[in-house]
Protein backbone atom coordinates (compact mmCIF):
# COMPACT_ATOMS: atom_id res chain seq x y z
CA UNK A 1 0.00 0.00 0.00
CA UNK A 2 1.45 2.98 -0.98
CA UNK A 3 -0.27 5.51 1.09
CA UNK A 4 1.34 3.83 4.07
CA UNK A 5 4.56 2.89 2.26
CA UNK A 6 3.76 -0.58 3.53
CA UNK A 7 5.62 -3.24 1.08
CA UNK A 8 3.17 -4.81 -1.34
CA UNK A 9 4.42 -8.61 -0.25
CA UNK A 10 3.60 -7.79 3.16
CA UNK A 11 0.16 -6.10 2.68
CA UNK A 12 -1.22 -5.59 -1.05
CA UNK A 13 -3.18 -2.62 -1.84
CA UNK A 14 -6.71 -3.46 -2.19
CA UNK A 15 -7.23 -3.22 -5.81
CA UNK A 16 -4.74 -5.47 -6.22
CA UNK A 17 -6.73 -8.06 -3.57
CA UNK A 18 -9.85 -7.26 -5.39
CA UNK A 19 -7.70 -8.03 -8.76
CA UNK A 20 -6.57 -10.97 -7.02
CA UNK A 21 -9.64 -12.36 -6.51
CA UNK A 22 -11.88 -11.63 -9.62
CA UNK A 23 -8.80 -13.47 -11.23
CA UNK A 24 -9.39 -16.72 -8.97
CA UNK A 25 -13.21 -16.28 -8.60
CA UNK A 26 -13.29 -20.12 -9.84
CA UNK A 27 -10.89 -21.28 -7.76
CA UNK A 28 -11.79 -19.54 -4.71
CA UNK A 29 -14.98 -20.24 -4.90
CA UNK A 30 -14.38 -24.03 -5.01
CA UNK A 31 -12.29 -23.84 -1.87
CA UNK A 32 -15.40 -21.64 -0.31
CA UNK A 33 -18.07 -24.48 -1.06
CA UNK A 34 -15.35 -27.42 0.24
CA UNK A 35 -14.94 -25.46 3.62
CA UNK A 36 -19.16 -24.10 4.11
CA UNK A 37 -19.46 -28.10 3.77
CA UNK A 38 -17.08 -28.82 6.79
CA UNK A 39 -18.71 -26.17 8.65
CA UNK A 40 -22.21 -27.48 7.61
CA UNK A 41 -21.28 -30.66 9.04
CA UNK A 42 -19.66 -29.53 12.20
CA UNK A 43 -22.19 -26.81 13.08
CA UNK A 44 -25.63 -29.86 12.50
CA UNK A 45 -23.01 -31.99 14.84
CA UNK A 46 -22.66 -29.12 17.00
CA UNK A 47 -26.88 -29.14 17.55
CA UNK A 48 -27.61 -32.67 17.21
CA UNK A 49 -25.11 -33.03 20.35
CA UNK A 50 -25.17 -30.22 21.83
CA UNK A 51 -28.94 -29.99 22.57
CA UNK A 52 -29.55 -33.35 24.26
CA UNK A 53 -26.10 -32.71 26.31
CA UNK A 54 -27.62 -29.36 27.83
CA UNK A 55 -30.83 -31.47 28.12
CA UNK A 56 -29.51 -33.79 30.34
CA UNK A 57 -27.19 -31.43 32.48
CA UNK A 58 -30.00 -29.85 33.78
CA UNK A 59 -32.39 -32.49 34.24
CA UNK A 60 -30.34 -33.47 37.62
CA UNK A 61 -27.53 -31.83 39.69
CA UNK A 62 -25.84 -35.60 39.38
CA UNK A 63 -25.77 -35.46 35.59
CA UNK A 64 -24.35 -32.30 35.62
CA UNK A 65 -21.82 -32.88 37.97
CA UNK A 66 -20.59 -35.78 35.58
CA UNK A 67 -20.80 -34.05 32.12
CA UNK A 68 -19.69 -31.04 33.36
CA UNK A 69 -16.17 -32.47 33.38
CA UNK A 70 -15.72 -33.97 30.23
CA UNK A 71 -17.08 -30.96 28.69
CA UNK A 72 -14.36 -28.53 29.87
CA UNK A 73 -11.91 -31.48 28.81
CA UNK A 74 -13.03 -30.93 25.51
CA UNK A 75 -12.34 -27.48 24.91
CA UNK A 76 -8.90 -27.47 27.15
CA UNK A 77 -7.03 -29.68 24.56
CA UNK A 78 -5.56 -27.29 21.91
CA UNK A 79 -7.25 -28.19 18.52
CA UNK A 80 -4.53 -27.14 16.42
CA UNK A 81 -2.70 -30.10 18.52
CA UNK A 82 -5.31 -32.39 18.18
CA UNK A 83 -6.15 -32.09 14.56
CA UNK A 84 -2.82 -34.36 13.29
CA UNK A 85 -3.85 -36.78 15.92
CA UNK A 86 -7.08 -37.32 14.85
CA UNK A 87 -5.96 -37.34 11.21
CA UNK A 88 -3.54 -40.63 12.01
CA UNK A 89 -6.70 -42.37 13.93
CA UNK A 90 -9.52 -41.08 11.34
CA UNK A 91 -7.01 -40.88 8.04
CA UNK A 92 -6.49 -38.35 5.56
CA UNK A 93 -10.27 -37.25 4.63
CA UNK A 94 -13.29 -34.94 5.75
CA UNK A 95 -14.51 -36.30 9.23
CA UNK A 96 -11.06 -35.09 10.88
CA UNK A 97 -11.99 -31.55 10.28
CA UNK A 98 -15.68 -32.08 10.94
CA UNK A 99 -14.69 -33.09 14.21
CA UNK A 100 -12.58 -30.36 14.82
CA UNK A 101 -15.28 -27.99 13.68
CA UNK A 102 -17.75 -30.01 16.21
CA UNK A 103 -15.59 -29.59 19.08
CA UNK A 104 -14.82 -25.87 18.89
CA UNK A 105 -18.47 -25.01 18.24
CA UNK A 106 -20.49 -26.98 20.10
CA UNK A 107 -19.46 -25.86 24.01
CA UNK A 108 -20.57 -22.39 23.60
CA UNK A 109 -24.04 -24.18 22.03
CA UNK A 110 -23.93 -26.67 25.36
CA UNK A 111 -23.72 -23.35 27.82
CA UNK A 112 -26.19 -21.25 26.10
CA UNK A 113 -29.43 -24.17 26.15
CA UNK A 114 -28.40 -25.26 29.53
CA UNK A 115 -28.22 -21.55 31.20
CA UNK A 116 -31.76 -21.11 28.77
CA UNK A 117 -33.32 -24.07 30.07
CA UNK A 118 -32.11 -23.69 33.92
CA UNK A 119 -33.80 -19.90 33.89
CA UNK A 120 -37.47 -20.62 33.69
CA UNK A 121 -39.14 -18.72 36.42
CA UNK A 122 -39.88 -20.80 39.89
CA UNK A 123 -43.27 -19.98 39.40
CA UNK A 124 -43.49 -21.62 35.84
CA UNK A 125 -42.87 -24.97 36.76
CA UNK A 126 -45.01 -24.69 39.89
CA UNK A 127 -47.88 -23.80 37.73
CA UNK A 128 -46.60 -26.85 34.94
CA UNK A 129 -46.52 -29.29 38.25
CA UNK A 130 -49.60 -28.20 39.44
CA UNK A 131 -51.32 -29.12 36.87
CA UNK A 132 -49.79 -32.28 36.60
CA UNK A 133 -47.27 -31.74 33.93
CA UNK A 134 -44.93 -35.00 33.17
CA UNK A 135 -40.54 -34.10 33.14
CA UNK A 136 -41.12 -34.33 29.54
CA UNK A 137 -44.09 -31.93 28.87
CA UNK A 138 -42.59 -29.22 31.25
CA UNK A 139 -39.25 -29.75 29.36
CA UNK A 140 -41.11 -29.37 25.77
CA UNK A 141 -44.16 -27.03 26.89
CA UNK A 142 -42.13 -25.02 29.69
CA UNK A 143 -38.41 -25.15 29.91
CA UNK A 144 -37.71 -24.78 25.68
CA UNK A 145 -39.80 -22.24 24.71
CA UNK A 146 -38.19 -19.82 27.38
CA UNK A 147 -34.97 -21.35 26.35
CA UNK A 148 -35.26 -20.14 22.95
CA UNK A 149 -33.00 -17.00 22.52
CA UNK A 150 -30.93 -18.65 24.82
CA UNK A 151 -30.29 -21.21 22.19
CA UNK A 152 -30.21 -19.06 19.40
CA UNK A 153 -27.66 -16.90 20.89
CA UNK A 154 -25.82 -20.43 21.21
CA UNK A 155 -26.50 -20.82 17.53
CA UNK A 156 -24.87 -17.63 16.84
CA UNK A 157 -21.63 -18.33 18.44
CA UNK A 158 -21.28 -21.67 17.42
CA UNK A 159 -22.21 -20.84 13.28
CA UNK A 160 -18.89 -18.09 13.56
CA UNK A 161 -16.76 -20.61 15.42
CA UNK A 162 -17.67 -23.40 12.90
CA UNK A 163 -15.62 -21.07 10.56
CA UNK A 164 -12.87 -21.04 13.14
CA UNK A 165 -12.74 -24.77 13.48
CA UNK A 166 -13.16 -25.54 10.18
CA UNK A 167 -9.80 -23.37 9.14
CA UNK A 168 -7.92 -24.77 12.08
CA UNK A 169 -8.62 -28.63 10.99
CA UNK A 170 -7.97 -27.64 7.17
CA UNK A 171 -4.88 -25.59 8.27
CA UNK A 172 -3.55 -29.64 9.32
CA UNK A 173 -4.82 -31.83 6.92
CA UNK A 174 -7.11 -30.67 3.56
CA UNK A 175 -6.78 -30.88 0.04
CA UNK A 176 -9.31 -28.18 -0.80
CA UNK A 177 -11.13 -25.17 1.16
CA UNK A 178 -10.25 -21.37 2.38
CA UNK A 179 -7.98 -22.07 5.10
CA UNK A 180 -6.11 -24.58 2.56
CA UNK A 181 -5.57 -22.18 -0.02
CA UNK A 182 -4.32 -19.75 2.96
CA UNK A 183 -1.70 -22.08 3.71
CA UNK A 184 -0.69 -22.83 0.03
CA UNK A 185 -0.73 -19.34 -1.27
CA UNK A 186 1.39 -17.78 1.38
CA UNK A 187 3.79 -20.45 0.95
CA UNK A 188 4.65 -19.67 -2.31
CA UNK A 189 4.14 -15.89 -1.49
CA UNK A 190 1.11 -15.01 -3.05
CA UNK A 191 -0.27 -12.81 -0.76
CA UNK A 192 -2.86 -11.17 -1.90
CA UNK A 193 -4.54 -15.06 -2.58
CA UNK A 194 -4.57 -15.26 0.90
CA UNK A 195 -5.91 -12.14 1.57
CA UNK A 196 -8.17 -12.88 -0.92
CA UNK A 197 -9.51 -16.10 0.92
CA UNK A 198 -8.86 -14.19 4.31
CA UNK A 199 -11.86 -11.99 3.12
CA UNK A 200 -14.02 -14.21 1.81
CA UNK A 201 -13.47 -16.11 5.11
CA UNK A 202 -14.64 -13.12 6.80
CA UNK A 203 -18.25 -12.39 4.67
CA UNK A 204 -18.90 -15.96 5.01
CA UNK A 205 -18.99 -16.28 8.62
CA UNK A 206 -21.10 -12.82 8.97
CA UNK A 207 -23.39 -14.40 5.76
CA UNK A 208 -23.62 -17.51 8.36
CA UNK A 209 -24.18 -15.37 11.41
CA UNK A 210 -26.96 -13.81 9.89
CA UNK A 211 -28.68 -16.67 8.28
CA UNK A 212 -29.01 -17.73 12.27
CA UNK A 213 -30.55 -14.64 12.93
CA UNK A 214 -32.80 -14.74 9.91
CA UNK A 215 -34.11 -18.14 11.07
CA UNK A 216 -35.05 -17.27 14.08
CA UNK A 217 -36.30 -13.82 13.32
CA UNK A 218 -39.02 -15.83 11.17
CA UNK A 219 -39.73 -18.69 13.13
CA UNK A 220 -39.73 -17.07 16.56
CA UNK A 221 -39.66 -13.14 16.34
CA UNK A 222 -40.76 -13.09 19.69
CA UNK A 223 -37.26 -14.55 20.30
CA UNK A 224 -35.33 -12.17 18.24
CA UNK A 225 -35.27 -8.74 20.07
CA UNK A 226 -33.93 -10.73 23.39
CA UNK A 227 -30.77 -12.12 21.69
Amino acid sequence: MWFFAIPGYLFPAPSVIWAEMVENAGMIWGHTLATTRTVALGFIASIVISLPLAVAITSSPLMANTIYPFLVLTQSIPKVALAPILVVVMGANELPRVVITFLVAFFPLVLATAAGLQSVPAELIELGRACRASRWKELIRIRLPYAVPFVFSGLKAAVTLSVVGAVVAEFVNADRGLGYLIVTSTAFFEVALAWAALIVLSVLGIVLFQIVAVVEHVLFPWSAGKT
